[in-house]
C-alpha cells in the first residue's frame, strides 16, 4: 500500500540552513536546570504544506555555556516555513543545541496541536540514556 510519502519527505529539512545559535559563557560551576517554552512553535508538513503548531519546551543544564535567547526565538522561527516532520523537528533542535551548548544533559520536547483529530508529542534527550535532565 503506497501512502505517497518518499524518502526525501522523511529527511525534509533536516539540513536546510537556520540562523544561527549563540552562546553565553555560564558562571557557575555548579549544576542548575534550565527550562525554555515556545508556546507559538510552527513549521510546515512537507508532504502536504500544511501548518504544524506546537509547544517545545527545552529543558538542559548547562555546561561550559547557554544559549542565547534572541538567537533561539530567530533560529525557532526559521522553522516557520520549513517542510520538516515534527519528529524532525525535535530531533534537530535537539541536535543543533547539543552542538551549540555542549549541555551535561538536555531535553526537547514538543508537543504538537492535534490534526485530523491525532495529537503528536515527541521527545528526544542528550545524552540519549537521560530521559529527563
Amino acid at each position: 500500500m503506497s501512502t505517497g510519502y518518499t524518502d526525501l519527505h522523511a529527511v525534509a529539512g533536516l539540513d536546510a540552513p537556520l540562523p544561527p545559535l549563540e552562546t553565553w559563557p555560564s558562571p557557575y560551576a555548579e549544576e542548575y536546570e534550565v527550562t525554555i517554552t515556545i508556546p507559538e512553535f510552527t513549521s510546515i508538513c512537507p508532504k502536504t504544506g500544511l501548518p504544524d503548531f506546537a509547544t517545545l519546551v527545552l529543558t538542559y543544564v548547562p555546561g561550559e555555556r547557554c544559549v542565547e535567547l534572541k538567537s533561539l526565538k530567530e533560529y525557532l522561527l526559521g522553522y516557520r516555513n520549513l517542510g520538516i516532520f515534527n519528529e524532525n523537528v525535535v530531533n534537530r533542535v535537539l541536535r543543533d543545541l547539543v552542538a551549540a551548548v555542549a549541555p551535561r544533559r538536555m531535553s526537547v520536547r514538543g508537543i504538537f496541536t492535534p490534526r485530523g483529530g491525532i495529537q503528536t508529542t515527541v521527545e528526544a534527550c542528550h545524552p540519549p540514556s537521560a530521559r529527563h535532565p
